[in-house]
C-alpha cells in the first residue's frame, strides 16, 4: 500500500470500522444487529500495523478474549459427536461455537499478539475436536446420529490457517490430503482463496496454484464481476504463498 491514494483509502476504511465499533469492543455486521459479532475478528485483521487504530484493535481483542458462545457438557445420548463443552466463538452472540468463527477469532488473537493466551489454546482444542475422522472440516459438526458429515474446502482452508504453529503436522495430515485432492479446479473465489491459503500455511500448496487463481478471475467474464471481498481474498492468496499470517508478518505485503 505504498501509493498515497491507496494509503488514504486504507486509512478511511479502518476509520469507518472504528466508527462502527461498540463500547465493549465488538464490531457487528450492522448497528441494527449488534448480536452478529463475527466481523470483530476481521476488524482486528484490518487494524494490524495501524498506530492510529491500536486502541481499537486492543479493545476488539479484549472483546474476543471475554466472549464465548453457549457450551454445555455432552451427554451420552447427544445426536452430535463433538465436545460441546469446549469454548470457542459463535457467529451470533449467545449461540453455540462453530469452526469458522472460532478459527477467525484464533487468527485474530494471534495477529494481535495473544498467541499464548489460554483462549487460543482452547480454540485449538475445539478445532481439532471438530476435525472430521476422514479429514477436513465443515461448519463445525463431525458425526450426527453416527453418520459422518462431509467436509468443505472453504471451512478446511480457514481452519488450517488458524492451526498453523498450533499443532503438529501429523494431527492435520488427513485434512491436508483431503484439501489437496479438492483444490484442483475449484471455481469459486472464496473456496479457492481460503483453500490455497490453508495449504500454504502448511507448505503444502500445489505449484500450479497461481494459474488456478487467474483461471478463477477469468470466470468473471461468464458469471459476472466478483465483489471486493472475493477479489481481495484471491489477491491475498496470490501474494501470500505461506498462508494468511505471512501477509501480516511482512510489512511490505500488508
Amino acid at each position: 500500500m505504498g501509493d498515497p491514494a491507496n494509503r488514504d483509502l486504507l486509512a478511511r476504511a479502518r476509520s469507518r470500522l472504528a466508527a462502527d465499533q461498540l463500547p465493549d469492543g465488538r464490531v457487528s455486521i450492522s448497528p441494527d444487529h449488534p448480536e452478529a459479532v463475527w466481523p470483530t475478528s476481521l476488524a482486528v485483521f484490518a487494524w494490524r500495523q495501524s498506530p492510529e487504530h491500536r486502541e481499537n484493535q486492543a479493545r476488539a481483542a479484549d472483546f474476543l478474549i471475554n466472549s464465548r458462545g453457549k457450551h454445555w457438557p455432552r451427554t451420552a445420548d447427544a445426536p452430535s459427536a463433538h465436545d460441546t463443552n469446549i469454548k470457542g466463538w459463535p457467529w451470533i452472540a449467545d449461540t453455540h461455537a462453530w469452526a469458522e468463527p472460532t478459527a477467525l477469532a484464533l487468527l485474530a488473537l494471534k495477529i494481535a499478539g495473544y498467541g499464548g493466551h489460554q483462549r487460543v489454546q482452547e480454540a485449538t482444542r475445539l478445532l481439532l475436536d471438530r476435525q472430521l475422522p476422514q479429514g477436513g472440516w465443515n461448519y463445525g459438526n463431525t458425526l450426527v446420529y453416527d453418520q459422518e458429515l462431509r467436509p468443505m474446502p472453504l471451512s478446511t482452508g480457514i481452519v488450517l490457517n488458524a492451526l498453523q504453529d498450533q499443532t503438529s503436522l501429523a494431527t492435520i495430515q488427513r485434512s491436508l490430503t483431503y484439501l489437496q485432492s479438492r483444490v484442483v479446479g475449484l471455481p469459486t473465489p472464496r473456496s479457492l482463496g481460503w483453500s490455497l491459503l490453508g495449504l500454504g500455511a502448511w507448505r503444502a500448496r500445489p505449484e500450479p496454484s497461481p494459474d488456478w487463481i487467474y483461471a478463477c478471475l477469468k470466470n468473471q467474464a461468464r458469471y459476472g464481476a466478483y465483489d471486493t471481498a472475493a477479489l481481495s481474498l484471491l489477491l491475498v492468496a496470490l501474494k501470500s504463498p505461506g498462508g494468511l499470517e505471512e501477509i501480516f508478518s511482512d510489512p511490505g505485503k500488508s
